[in-house]
């Protein structure tokens, strides 16, 4: 057994182990034994009440060799300004290139109302560099609903439907050739509200019982519009036209239960459902995507498959520790602490004055929208 000693928060050094799992009236761990303690870490800590931390003697003895040769390590300032550099670049490049390729999305889908067919490999052109970006830096997945706006939602959704696909299939598993086949399916799960006059699809009035009716066919349009595809599997022509059922059978077009449901299906359905929530809507404003995650795990609990809704939850948890977020009143923070298994129950440090919030008891706080990361 690897030995350890209690040391004082106040003395404890970066890049220290610690010991042993973290409890603090939870059912999880705050902090897992084996974790290097880094500034984040401090500050839960402190947030926590937390005096003493079990720490282990090698890691306590290696820091200690390690500070001798300060001189050839850059300063942590200058490693966070590059790495901080670095993100805003990435950003901006990302932005880039997915509105460019909205806008290439938006004369497909013009091209479609008027009666074309679809082009299979304009499609896989559009989608594949941003399935690399995306899946290099999967926090860009929560910039998404910031590009998009009522107007021009149906294009955004289209586009950021397959990146999330693809994302839960990388995750979950799928190999690259199957993870674009995915991703080029999510993008294509909506190409039939072309086939839904412009008037319905725009309609900012509540919707009549015909318009339900109508709008409810768009998956039969679209698998009628990709089931001639020979570059698209037959599985994700299903996944198509099934990216609207739900488990319990209260979805359409048929209103199938359970495993007569696509996997692939219900892939494209939660990550139409996450994306379609947290977009403002000619009819509804945005929810927060934390919002939303634990709306499709509770509210919509039995509708769809829990590997998928698991593996989306997974995503939110894993956003990086420093990631900016507004709050429902107003105020900006940066997340310090994201529990694993419940990824709305996350501590932020306020940004004008450094306070440091549990968003898991403060209950009428809520993150209202992750920030852009080259935002201000």
């Amino acid at each position: 057994m690897k030995k350890f000693t209690m040391v004082n928060v106040n003395n404890l050094e970066l890049g220290e182990i610690v010991a042993k799992d973290i409890f603090v009236n939870t059912r999880y761990p705050i902090v897992a034994k084996n974790t290097p303690i880094s500034s984040e870490h401090l500050q839960v800590f402190k947030a926590f009440n937390i005096k003493e931390i079990p720490v282990l003697v090698e890691s306590i003895e290696k820091t200690a060799s390690n500070k001798s040769n300060k001189e050839d390590v850059k300063s942590e300032n200058e490693i966070v300004a590059t790495v901080e550099n670095e993100k805003v670049t990435t950003n901006d490049s990302f932005e880039k290139e997915y509105l460019e390729k909205v806008e290439i999305f938006k004369a497909e889908f013009k091209n479609w109302e008027a009666g074309k067919d679809i082009d299979i490999i304009k499609i896989r052109e559009i989608i594949s560099p941003l399935i690399k970006l995306v899946l290099e830096d999967r926090s860009f997945l929560f910039d998404l609903n910031h590009y998009s706006n009522p107007i021009e939602y149906i294009y955004h959704h289209c586009i950021s439907t397959g990146l999330i696909a693809a994302t839960l299939a990388n995750k979950m598993g799928f190999d690259r050739g199957n993870t674009l086949q995915i991703g080029i399916a999510g993008v294509l799960a909506d190409c039939g509200m072309a086939k839904v006059p412009i008037m319905i699809r725009n309609k900012k009035a509540p919707l009549t019982a015909e318009d339900i009716n109508e709008i409810r066919k768009h998956p039969i349009y679209s698998y009628n519009m990709v089931k001639e595809l020979s570059q698209l599997k037959n599985e994700m022509k299903i996944a198509i036209l099934q990216h609207h059922e739900r488990l319990d059978g209260s979805g359409y077009p048929i209103g199938l239960k359970m495993e007569r449901i696509s996997h692939l299906g219900q892939i494209i359905a939660v990550a139409d459902t996450f994306h379609a929530m947290t977009c403002d809507r000619l009819y509804r404003p945005k929810e927060s995507l934390f919002k939303v995650i634990e709306m499709i795990k509770d509210s919509e609990f039995g509708k769809f498959d829990i590997r998928v809704v698991n593996t989306l939850t997974n995503l939110v948890a894993e956003l990086p520790i420093g990631t900016k977020v507004e709050l429902s009143n107003s105020e900006k923070a940066e997340i310090i602490f994201i529990n694993q298994l419940h990824p709305t129950h996350l501590l932020v440090k306020l940004l004008n004055n450094g306070e440091i919030i549990d968003l898991s008891k403060e209950t009428s706080l809520t993150i209202s929208r992750v920030l852009p990361k080259n935002s201000d």
